[in-house]
């Protein structure tokens, strides 16, 4: 899968990508990750991409022209339009259906907004998807991009040693993932529940299921009530 990232700080883009499971899957041909500076595409001598908006108001704006030249060097060389997401506390909230619907895409570009945004009509140019990763204001785009990729990177084939674990983790079927412990057997007074040492499978994957009900039930009743459980549980 193929990211472009339209941003005024690619160095903080790509150091932020580059190490880790998305760092590892992009040394290994599995993901491509590309910053693209928009400042590239400013025409001044300054590289500036913003200017006052019309109409008054606090801060600046970034300019449509930059954008959109940035956004078609991306999108002329690619053999179909793509999609186009501009990080915006506007857009839709960000979460794990989102990003296995995005996974599909062989081609994602990620356009980072900045100051106190970028001109209406270059983003009803482009943009395809308005999507935000919460309630509350950031100073740019890029953080936002850096979770989406990272999210995203873990649905791709390959990316993962143990692509089985991406479809056991929190948010599988709506609940949290159950609690898991490693070695020693007791720490600090704590026992490890005796049935994960049993060795009994089912009764192992029984008591899995039960703790991401309970879980999910205690710290996000939001998402157990859109949980289609059958009676018993």
């Amino acid at each position: 899968m193929n990211f472009h990232i339209l941003t005024l700080f690619p160095d903080m883009v790509l150091d932020g990508l580059g190490t880790s499971i998305t760092g590892r899957a992009v040394k290994n041909g599995l993901l491509s990750i590309e910053a693209v500076n928009i400042r590239d595409y400013a025409f001044n001598k300054h590289q500036s991409v913003d200017d006052y908006p019309y109409g008054g108001g606090a801060g600046m704006l970034m300019q449509a022209e930059p954008v959109f030249l940035a956004y078609e060097a991306v999108a002329g060389k690619l053999a179909k339009k793509p999609r186009v997401v501009y990080l915006s506390p506007q857009g839709r909230v960000f979460d794990q259906n989102m990003a296995r619907e995005l996974a599909k895409e062989e081609d994602l570009i990620l356009l980072c907004g900045h100051y106190e945004g970028i001109d209406e009509r270059v983003l009803e140019e482009i943009v395809t998807d308005y999507v935000s990763i919460g309630d509350y204001v950031l100073t740019g785009g890029e953080l936002p991009a850096m979770v989406m990729v990272d999210v995203i990177s873990r649905l791709v084939p390959g990316v993962l040693h143990n692509d089985v674990s991406a479809e056991f983790e929190s948010f599988q079927d709506n609940l949290l993932e159950y609690p898991q412990y490693s070695r020693p057997e007791v720490w600090r007074g704590r026992q490890v529940p005796p049935v994960l040492l049993s060795g009994h499978h089912a009764n192992i994957e029984k008591w899995r299921r039960e703790q991401s009900i309970i879980r999910t039930k205690e710290r996000r009743p939001d998402l157990l009530a859109k949980c289609d459980l059958p009676e018993d549980e």
